[in-house]
This record gives structure tokens, sequence and C-alpha cells, in this order.
């Protein structure tokens, strides 16, 4: 069975400001046996500070990969969470740190995986964590809930360490340290499990989609497909059950339903107007054939 790979995982510190962030958060990669380091538009890199910090982990910062923005930094990456420490106007998939060390372990078998940490004093922009599949919250004492960028990134590297460690065997001398810690009081999501998309409804601003909504929505989308020409329902394959795999994975509310189905609407809509608008085929042949005769 093909393990978890830690060269599949790369922390991107976004628009650090100060150097020495830079190369603390080096040694903590470090620490957790995490070798690749990616900056988006540093102020200020490469530094005499940054090499300073990073005490013993120069070799991290020999191999940084500078990006002038974040959508160029996570492009090859296959799962990209984002580190948020606080709540915005639009809900979005939420992990604490143990949650996000197991999503982390499990798809770096296979996918190169991206933990982004903003800038010291915005974090990330709403922009940039529309990047991101899932966002990770870490709880902290809300009296004092701010943590120093290297800190915070040595919380979210030591739970992907220990998931990884023991998905490939080797965590049995750290995971009785790791399953004594509660973060229950905090997450918003079950403890000890892998994201799942039914606990929104602690938190989520709308409601999920009911059945008879997707059922709408299905056969909306099929007779749209249908009308583009793009599916053929006498051949139809796996193709709506494939769509029907898509959505029911990420269990769609119902708000991002009606948005789906005004997009469908509107597409319709030219696909329409646009083969009203094609010549009549048979009767250009027919015509053409009695000029020819």
């Amino acid at each position: 069975m093909k393990q978890p790979d830690f060269s599949n995982i790369n922390v991107i510190l976004v628009n650090t400001s100060h150097p020495g962030n830079i190369g603390a958060a080096a040694r903590a990669l470090k620490n957790m046996g995490i070798p690749n380091l990616r900056l988006v538009d540093p102020e200020e890199f490469p530094s005499d500070v940054a090499r300073w910090r990073s005490a013993s982990a120069t070799d991290i910062l020999d191999r940084v990969k500078v990006f002038p923005d974040l959508e160029s930094a996570v492009a090859d990456c296959g799962l990209v969470i984002g580190a948020s420490a606080r709540s915005r106007r639009m809900p979005w998939p939420m992990l604490n740190p143990r949650q996000c060390g197991q999503q982390v372990a499990l798809d770096a078998v296979d996918n190169k995986v991206a933990l982004v940490f903003g800038r010291e004093d915005k974090g990330l922009t709403n922009e940039e964590l529309q990047l991101c599949h899932y966002r990770v919250q870490i709880p902290a004492d809300p009296v004092y809930s701010s943590l120093n960028l290297a800190a915070a990134v040595m919380v979210v590297c030591y739970e992907a360490r220990v998931a990884m460690l023991e998905a490939r065997g080797e965590g049995e001398s750290v995971s009785a340290a790791a399953a004594s810690a509660d973060y229950s009081a905090a997450a918003p999501v079950p403890v000890d499990t892998v994201y799942d998309p039914a606990s929104e409804d602690e938190y989520w601003d709308v409601p999920k989609a009911d059945g008879r909504q997707l059922e709408l929505f299905y056969e909306h989308l099929e007779q749209v497909l249908v009308d583009m020409d793009f599916h053929d329902p006498d051949n139809p394959r796996l193709l709506m059950p494939r769509m029907r795999r898509l959505f029911g994975r990420i269990r769609p509310d119902s708000m991002e339903i009606n948005i789906l189905r005004g997009v469908l609407t509107y597409v319709d809509d030219h696909v329409k107007r646009a083969n009203a608008n094609k010549p009549d085929t048979a009767t250009s042949d027919s015509t053409d054939k009695h000029a020819d005769e």
C-alpha cells in the first residue's frame, strides 16, 4: 500500500513582511521533516536575518521557491488548505489542526499538498482563501488568540507529521500524546475525523439542498447538456452518474443550487438562440440539389 510522502507537502507563506519569520518557519519545517517552503511575494528575501533565524534549517531556505502570487504557487497542488484566524462573512469548509493533519496524510500519498499561511498582520485575503479547498483554524484561547506566524506553522505541521507517521505505521510513540488533546470546544466539526460535509449544518449560513431540489437540478443539468449536444441520452455512458457523484460529494446548499440552475438557464437560452439562427441544412441541401438540376 502506498504511503504518504513528506516531500509532497509544501508550506506557503504569503507576502511575509519580516524575514525573521521566514527563517523561523523554515526551522519549524525542518523540525517536522517537511522539506518544501514556498514564498509568495515576500517583502525581503533572500535575507541574512532569515538565515540566522533558521538556525540549522538553511537547507530549507536554499530550496525555497518564490512566486508572484498564490494562484501560481498552488498551481501544481491537488489539495490546498489555508490558515484563517477569524470567521468570514461566507462560511467555508473548516478543519481544526487535527483534521487538517489527517486530510494531509490522505492526500500526500499521491498529491502535492499546500499549507498556506497569510500575512502577519492581515492573514489571507478573501480572494486568496477562495483558492483553498479547506480552511484550518487553530483553537487558541480567545482571550489572546493571535499566534506568531512560525508558531502557527509549527502547530499545523506538527499535526500533519503525527498523522503522516501514524499512516506510515511509525506513529505509535506519538499517537497517545496526540489523542490526549481536545479541540472539541473550538472546532466546528467532530474531532479525529477527516472533514465531513454533514457537519456544516452546525455553522453553515444556508440549509443544504434537499432531495427534491437536487433531482430538479439533475433533470435541468441533463436537459441543458442534451441541448448543447454534449450529452447523448441514447448513449449516455456514465456522464450523469458521475455528475451525481460529483455534486453528491460536495452536498451543495440551496442557494448554490439556485445559482447553478440560474447559470444553466442562461446557458440553455443562449444555446437555443444559437441553434435557432443556424441555417436549415436539409433545406439548403435541397435547394442546392434543385439548383444543380
